[in-house]
């Protein structure tokens, strides 16, 4: 017999497949603890009887902290990795600035944001989420997009995702979702791959997560560059003026490059070539000098808007598309420098969602309140002790003075006999004191309601936002998510999870579910899912959404990829430098052997790459400068005949002499010149080839990847 549930919600039973579940008003699904099921229960062994939504004051009030189920799941979770960072494990970090444009007193008091041209340090870390540290930089996966700004009042930590919205509404599912994810604990693997029965399980039983998939199954989930990627805060934040205005606020960063991302096939190649191809990038570009930027954005809304918003403004899987609410600038963000030591500054950066300055605050989005406790829980193990923020990558950079003392490494030396407050000793010896002029004061909200584990019904469409996102896509990108999701459905072992997924595509796009079934083989569609409420079928669709819709046009940023042979044409291969220079673009150059080649001026050419060791997928174009009496030599190389393989099916636009015609027929190309070649047959062609490169794919290759 079922256990009788109290939980304070009506539930309905739903079944998927073999699979019998009970679902909330906000759509969250819970398994039934049926006859030959153990009661879930706390690890003092007290049952627990919802395990899918902290205690809260209302439905959409704030998180309360006398949930000990929640504390308990969330600091064992927080806990389970030493010294390694549990999520976010694998990424790189570096210094930067904020420079603010104008002020915005009517907005916020933020000191930030008070003076036009101030700049504020700044530290970055770019991560991904599922991968161990030693994991390869290219995983199809989220990207973390976290800032730390050292403000005049204090650290302020803007700890975002690449993906403005997330798998679940509540932090409490948070250790679910990521064990699901990472490795299978009886076998510890698949490692930094979602393909594999575990995460589809949970995914398949969250109807909560499928607009997060759409995003995840995207070409988002693999930049080409962290430096051509957006940022995202995520959550709803309020800002508040000196008045004590308030005004809800969504944070977007918005790389100065454009947006670009590689093909499936293509990431797997690099992943293979370089894992660390990320680091490497920005590593290069900033060493080289051509400094990463974006802009922040603010959406900003008030009470008002949000009443009258198709969703919940609280519900972080759920997003308010530019068209509606313009993404303003504010400022711009620059990375210039690297740390000193990487352990020391980006292994032992501590960020933490609640660090905020007087002028931001927290909204009641339950996900984020969640994170407010976990991520201060979890740099007390990582880090060792109370004290992480004496490190200096951690320390604010404004004065700051306190009465905390000793602790685990405490070198801070505390001076004065005063170590409490109140005191009544004066100010040289008593120490700081509060400040009700200048200190943080919070936003007086007024919570409502009984205290409840209750999702409210405007958390509960799972499908109209998914459905818009995968309608903003080009057929394009449409495609490669149908593409992405057969393959991660085909690694699933059991049938019952496609089976599952599938009902819920049939939900957000009948020809994205149709795509899917075709692809794995399966005849009949199911029926599809139970929704909480009717989808909405008629949201517009969404420009910004899309990547390629808002493509940058530019070669800026990218690398040009050069194979080179004996006698290259040193004057094309210069005006091929001096475009792509002119550009803001890289050329670098690849050749039988790393000693390079000796041009058509009797000089060394000298390579950075042996034609093995710097594949087509390293690069954003190519150019093949290849002469009658190279060209032998390259077609009994295999690496040769890939590279131009490889850079045709991955849509890349390819600049070619006239003997580099018997190269591509070897690959059986040579016969079916698209526009995305470009003959080189003379120095006068390259500023052409350059220029067309801008668009960065020719997406209308028919047989590309």
């Amino acid at each position: 017999m079922a256990k009788t549930r109290q939980s304070g919600n009506t539930y309905k039973t739903v079944v998927y497949g073999d699979q019998t579940v009970q679902r909330g008003a906000g759509g969250e699904t819970h398994q039934t603890a049926e006859e030959g099921y153990d009661v879930l229960t706390t690890q003092q062994g007290a049952p627990v009887a919802d395990d899918q939504n902290t205690l809260r004051q209302g439905a959409r009030g704030p998180a309360l902290i006398e949930d000990f189920h929640f504390r308990e799941k969330i600091f064992h979770f927080d806990h389970e990795r030493i010294p390694e960072r549990v999520v976010h494990a694998r990424g790189y970090g570096a210094h930067g600035f904020f420079e603010t444009y104008k002020p915005i007193p009517d907005l916020t008091k933020a000191d930030l944001f008070q003076r036009a041209g101030e700049k504020t340090p700044a530290f970055v870390w770019f991560s991904t989420v599922a991968g161990n540290k030693g994991s390869f930089d290219l995983a199809r996966d989220v990207r973390g997009f976290a800032v730390k700004l050292y403000t005049q009042e204090g650290n302020w930590d803007l700890v975002g995702n690449n993906i403005p919205v997330f798998f679940i509404q509540d932090a409490i599912k948070f250790p679910d979702v990521i064990h699901s994810v990472k490795q299978e604990p009886d076998k510890e693997f698949p490692q930094a791959q979602s393909a594999h029965d575990n995460f589809w399980d949970f995914i398949s039983l969250t109807p909560e997560s499928m607009h997060m998939i759409m995003w995840v199954m995207s070409d988002r989930a693999i930049p080409r560059s962290f430096r051509f990627m957006e940022g995202f805060g995520v959550h709803t934040f309020r800002l508040v003026n000196a008045k004590g205005k308030s005004t809800f606020v969504k944070f977007h960063w918005k790389p100065k490059l454009g947006l670009q991302s590689v093909v499936w096939n293509e990431a797997v190649k690099i992943n293979g070539a370089d894992p660390d191809f990320h680091r490497r990038d920005l590593w290069n570009a900033i060493q080289s000098g051509d400094f990463p930027e974006w802009e922040l954005c603010l959406q900003t809304f008030d009470e008002a808007f949000a009443e009258a918003f198709e969703f919940d403004v609280l519900d972080p899987t759920k997003l308010i598309p530019e068209e509606q609410v313009p993404a303003v600038p504010v400022g711009r963000l620059v990375l210039d420098r690297f740390p000193e030591n990487f352990f020391a500054e980006t292994e032992q950066v501590a960020f933490m969602t609640q660090n905020i300055v007087p002028g931001v605050e927290f909204s009641n989005d339950p996900l984020l309140q969640g994170r407010n406790f976990s991520y201060l829980d979890t740099q007390l193990k990582r880090l060792g002790g109370p004290n992480f923020t004496h490190l200096p990558i951690n320390a604010p950079k404004c004065p700051f003075h306190h009465f905390q003392q000793d602790g685990h490494m405490a070198f801070h030396n505390p001076r004065g006999r005063a170590n409490y407050e109140p005191n009544s000793w004066g100010p040289e010896i008593g120490g700081p004191r509060e400040s009700g002029e200048c200190g943080f004061t919070t936003f007086p909200e007024e919570p409502e309601g009984p205290k409840v584990r209750l999702r409210p019904e405007s958390f509960a469409d799972h499908y109209s936002q998914a459905r818009q996102f995968y309608a903003s896509q080009t057929l394009v990108e449409q495609r490669h998510i149908g593409d992405a999701l057969v393959f991660e459905l085909s690694k699933c072992e059991v049938p019952a999870i496609r089976e599952r997924m599938l009902s819920h595509l049939q939900n957000i796009h009948t020809d994205l579910a149709q795509t899917v079934a075709d692809g794995l083989g399966i005849a009949t569609l199911p029926s599809p899912a139970a929704p909480a409420v009717k989808p909405q079928t008629d949201l517009p669709p969404s420009d910004a959404l899309s990547i390629l819709k808002r493509g940058p046009e530019s070669f800026k940023g990218r690398k040009l990829g050069v194979l080179v042979t004996e006698g290259a044409d040193v004057a094309l291969l210069g005006e091929l430098q001096n475009a792509a220079a002119a550009a803001g673009g890289v050329v670098e150059i690849i050749a039988p052997t790393v000693g390079g080649v000796i041009g058509s001026d009797g000089k060394l050419i000298p390579a950075h790459h042996k034609i093995d060791g710097g594949p087509s997928v390293l690069f954003d174009a190519v150019a093949l400068l290849i002469t009658e009496e190279g060209v032998l030599g390259l077609l009994k190389l295999p690496p040769a005949r890939d590279f131009v393989s490889d850079a045709y099916a991955h849509y890349k636009f390819i600049g070619f002499t006239e003997a580099s015609l018997k190269l591509l027929t070897k690959v059986g190309i040579s016969d079916e010149l698209d526009d995305g070649f470009i003959p080189l047959d003379r120095a006068a062609d390259a500023g052409a080839f350059i220029q067309s490169c801008g668009a960065l794919r020719f997406w209308d290759r028919p047989d590309g990847a």
